[in-house]
């Protein structure tokens, strides 16, 4: 089938969209173990909960949309796949790009957090906001990371029709 890619992408999507979520549901779990019973590491509430809220709004986001985009993009593959072509490829250069952006943030998150949890390590507070910034940044890291693959794979795969 020619729209195997396409399945194969936004099913992945979909994937990391309920890790986001869980994982942020997790970090909000933790935030209220932490402020409640761990006075030490309060400090890990903040950064767990900001970008816990993140995780959730885009996981769901696109947990939420993705069916009926692939229904859509579906019936436009089938209908005109030139269009399908340009226009797919003109969203996935943006996708691409916006990339770059989550990444230099994340990466400018994490090492705030760790000059945080390093430069003010004597203070328990700082510390433990620190290591949750530095802690979640690198999560996000990651996952835009093996997002940002999927697409360039997607991309190819939109090319070579």
């Amino acid at each position: 089938m020619p729209a195997d890619f396409l399945l194969r992408y936004f099913d992945a999507e979909k994937q990391e969209s309920l890790l986001f979520v869980a994982v942020g549901i997790a970090a909000i779990v933790a935030s209220l173990y932490l402020y409640r019973r761990a006075r030490r590491w309060r400090g890990m509430v903040g950064p767990l909960v900001a970008i816990a809220a993140i995780q959730l709004f885009v996981g769901a986001a696109v947990f939420l949309r993705t069916d009926s985009q692939v229904a859509a993009l579906q019936r436009q593959l089938v209908a005109t796949p030139a269009t399908f072509k340009v226009e797919e490829g003109a969203r996935m250069k943006t996708v691409l790009r916006n990339f770059d952006l989550y990444k230099s943030i994340e990466l400018a998150l994490l090492a705030a957090g760790i000059a945080v949890a390093l430069g003010l390590r004597g203070r328990e507070y700082w510390r433990a906001f620190g290591l949750a910034l530095a802690l979640q940044s690198a999560f996000m890291l990651v996952l835009d990371f093996y997002a940002e693959a999927r697409a360039q794979d997607y991309v190819a795969a939109l090319r070579a029709l």
